[in-house]
Order: structure tokens, then sequence, then C-alpha cells
């Protein structure tokens, strides 16, 4: 037996086997300093995470919010290079021609880039692992994990 726990006699003249701790806390006593002590650390940990989760969220939204301005210079961008190879190509031909050889150009690489996309898609699956296992706790939470087999 450790020396942290020693059966201790209650003045009943006889050992009785209670166990204690060093401090005079019983196993009952002791068993609900840990669960409290336990409670209180998911409660803890549960707060960083909804802390750090909105630092986080901050910070995704002024980089979403700048991406999004970037986007829209890159479009801007594209739509005057577009002009500047129509006017470009005009001077060999009609404008017109030129404009619809641009439409074309720009027609081919959105079916490129949406067929790549559909592709993607295709291929994610989600987090199967994850739900599975969440899909057992409840079972196990009952103390019937045989029914997670």
């Amino acid at each position: 037996m450790s020396d942290a726990m020693q059966p201790v006699d209650r003045g009943h003249g006889h050992d009785r086997g209670v166990l204690e701790s060093e401090d005079g806390r019983s196993i009952g006593q002791l068993f609900a300093s840990v669960t409290g002590d336990l409670s209180t650390l998911m409660r803890q940990e549960v707060a960083l995470a909804k802390a750090e989760l909105s630092e986080s969220g901050k910070n995704a939204g002024k980089g979403i919010g700048m991406l999004a301005g970037a986007a829209v210079a890159g479009l801007l961008v594209l739509v005057f290079i577009s002009l500047s190879l129509m006017w470009g190509l005009g001077q060999f031909m009609e404008l017109q021609w030129s404009s619809l050889i641009v439409v074309l150009v720009w027609a081919l690489i959105g079916a490129a880039l949406a067929n790549t996309g559909q592709k993607e898609l295709k291929r994610v699956r989600g987090v199967p692992d994850t739900t599975d296992t969440l899909s057992k706790v409840p079972n196990a939470l009952k103390g019937q994990e045989e029914k997670n087999r």
C-alpha cells in the first residue's frame, strides 16, 4: 500500500479498512474532488476553444474581405486585358471578329475550369471517419458499446 493512502483507525479500537489520504480525505471525497476538477477543466477548455475560435473567426473574416477585394481587382485586370487584346487583334481584322475570338478564348477557359472543378467536387468524401466515431458516442455513453460493432 502506498504512503499516500493508509488504513485509518477511527477510534473504534480496530481497523475497519477505511482509506484516507495524507490530508484526511476519504476515497469518496477524493473522487468528488477529482470529478469537480475534471468538470472545471472541461469548462475551461470549452471557454478556451470558444475564445480561440472567436479570434480565428475575426482573422478569417478580415482575410476573406481582403481576398474578395483582390478578386474584384483581378476581374477588372482581366476585363482590361481582354479589351486590349480585342483592340490589338482589331488592328489585323474587323473589331467584331477580334471580340468574338476573345469571347471564345474565355468560353474555353471557363469550360475547362468548370469541368476540372466538377471532377474535384466528385472526389470530396466529407468526414466519414469523424461521422462514424460521433455516431458511436451515444451508445458508448449508455454503456452499450456492443451496438457499435
